[in-house]
C-alpha cells in the first residue's frame, strides 16, 4: 500500500496474528504551507521548506515495530501550477507518504472534508492507535480530534506555535512545533514574535508588498 510501512511481527503460539494497530498521519498541505509563509513573511527557500523524509523517519519512531505507520499529505492544485507541482508530488511518494491531490477551482474546493474522511475511515476500521494531523486550522479539526481522542485514539497536532493555538489550548490533544522534529528544516527558522523579542529589538518584515494596496483598487 502507497504510504505504509508494516513491520507487525508473528505470534510465539503459531497462530496467525491480527492487522497491527496503525498510526496515521494527515498533513494538510494548504494550511501548513500558509502558516509557513506567513511565519517567514515570504514564500519560504529550500532552506526552510521541511524535509518530509525527516518526518516520516520521525512517524516511523512514534509507530515503533509492532504498528503499521501511514502518512498522506493532502493538498489543491491551482489551475495552471501542475508542472510546478509535479515534482513536489513525487518526491513525496519516492519518500513513501500518500497524497490526495484535489483541484482548486473555487473557494469551497478546499480539502478539508477530505481528510476528516481519511480519518473517519481509519477510525471505523478499528485499530487507529494514533492520529497526527499536520494543521493549525482549529475550526475543522478541533471537535472531530477531541472527539476521536475520548473513543481511545491518542492525538497529536504537529505545526507552528504561532497557529495553531488550539491544539496548545486542549486539554487532550498534544502538541508538537515541526521545528522540534530532528532534521526536518535546514536551517532554523527566523521565529521573532512580540511575545519573544531579543532585548536588542528586532524587525518585523511585512507579510505582503506594499504595492499590493494598488492591486486591490
Amino acid at each position: 500500500m502507497v504510504g505504509t510501512d508494516t513491520r507487525a511481527g508473528g505470534s510465539a503460539t503459531g497462530t496467525q496474528p491480527g492487522p497491527p494497530p496503525r498510526v496515521l498521519l494527515v498533513w494538510d498541505a494548504p494550511n501548513m504551507d500558509m502558516s509557513l509563509g506567513s511565519l517567514l513573511g515570504a514564500r519560504p527557500t529550500s532552506a526552510y521548506r521541511p524535509r518530509f523524509d525527516a518526518v516520516g523517519r520521525w512517524l516511523l519512531d512514534l509507530a515503533g515495530p509492532d504498528a503499521e505507520a501511514e502518512a498522506c499529505v493532502f493538498t489543491n492544485v491551482a489551475p495552471g501550477s501542475v508542472e510546478t507541482v509535479r515534482p513536489w508530488v513525487e518526491a513525496l511518494r519516492n519518500v513513501g507518504f500518500a497524497v490526495f491531490a484535489k483541484p482548486k477551482t473555487h473557494d469551497d474546493s478546499d480539502v478539508d472534508d477530505d481528510m476528516l474522511a481519511h480519518i473517519g475511515l481509519r477510525a471505523s476500521e478499528g485499530r487507529l492507535r494514533h492520529l497526527v494531523v499536520a494543521s493549525g486550522d482549529g475550526r475543522a479539526f478541533r471537535e472531530p480530534l477531541e472527539k476521536l481522542n475520548d473513543d481511545g485514539t491518542d492525538v497529536t497536532v504537529i505545526g507552528f506555535r504561532e497557529y495553531a493555538g488550539f491544539a496548545q489550548a486542549s486539554e487532550v490533544i498534544s502538541f508538537l512545533d515541526l521545528e522540534d522534529i530532528d532534521g526536518v528544516f535546514r536551517e532554523p527558522l527566523p521565529r521573532v514574535t512580540l511575545d519573544a523579542l531579543p532585548d536588542e529589538g528586532a524587525w518585523l518584515p511585512p507579510f505582503r508588498s506594499l504595492r499590493s494596496l494598488l492591486d486591490r483598487r
